[in-house]
């Protein structure tokens, strides 16, 4: 691979991180935290590609005076499709696909703040859940929550609300599920996303996967929502 065509590639990610990071785009690859470093990560890329072009113009004059050439392979700038693909088309976030193929990622918490008095009460999926797997629903007794996610639908019929959640970046993502009862959609649309509302359910099940709890929620209403600015939930403490 020549230098014009690793500076061309260095260009290109660049730009792609830079546009990736100054967009929602990067929500989907990465955690709200990493924007900085990936727009950092992208103004360097294009520095080192700007420094290499100007070393080479360089060197081409000074082989030219010495009567020199070296033809390089063109399919090297094959390389360079990949990239054009990742600015011009934005992956979706994981679905259902991928929260039904991986088991739950509910962690324990061993302190819970007090609810805010809003009613309903705004909580996360991983808020809802790991209060009602590990707190056994103490802070939820008689407090209607919303919650939003996406649906998935397993092969036994069980409806699932969920949400990813990221430590890092989109290829750790895991799922942290919710079972729901009670008056639900009448239609199931496995990666609907959905505003839930409904009261805590003392019921539990284990996740087919790994075996990782399963909270239930008694849903007493939904409506449909757009996918949200950041798909993923990278917040387990809520």
């Amino acid at each position: 691979m020549n230098r014009q065509a690793q500076a061309a590639v260095m260009f290109l990610l660049g730009a792609a991180l830079l546009h990736a990071g100054s967009t929602d785009l990067y929500l989907r690859y990465v955690k709200a935290g990493l924007q900085p470093l990936l727009l950092a990560s992208g103004a360097v890329l294009i520095a080192a590609a700007l420094a290499t072009v100007w070393y080479e113009r360089g060197r081409a004059r000074r082989q030219r005076a010495e009567e020199h050439h070296h033809p390089e392979p063109r399919v090297s700038w094959l390389l360079l499709l990949p990239l054009l693909a990742l600015i011009l088309v934005a992956p979706p976030a994981l679905g259902s696909y991928s929260a039904l193929r991986a088991g739950t990622a509910l962690q324990k918490q061993y302190v819970y703040g007090p609810l805010p008095a809003a009613d309903p009460v705004p909580l996360s999926v991983v808020g809802y859940a790991s209060r009602a797997a590990f707190d056994h629903g103490r802070s939820l007794h008689g407090r209607p929550v919303r919650l939003t996610g996406f649906l998935a639908l397993d092969h036994s019929g069980a409806l699932y609300l969920v949400r990813m959640a990221l430590n890092c970046c989109a290829a750790d993502a895991q799922p942290v599920k919710i079972a729901l009862t009670g008056t639900l959609p009448p239609v199931l649309r496995p990666d609907a996303w959905l505003e839930v509302t409904g009261t805590y359910s003392p019921r539990m099940m284990r996740d087919p996967v790994n075996n990782g709890p399963i909270p239930y929620l008694r849903v007493t209403a939904t409506r449909p929502v757009p996918v949200p600015h950041d798909p993923y939930d990278e917040t387990w403490n809520n």
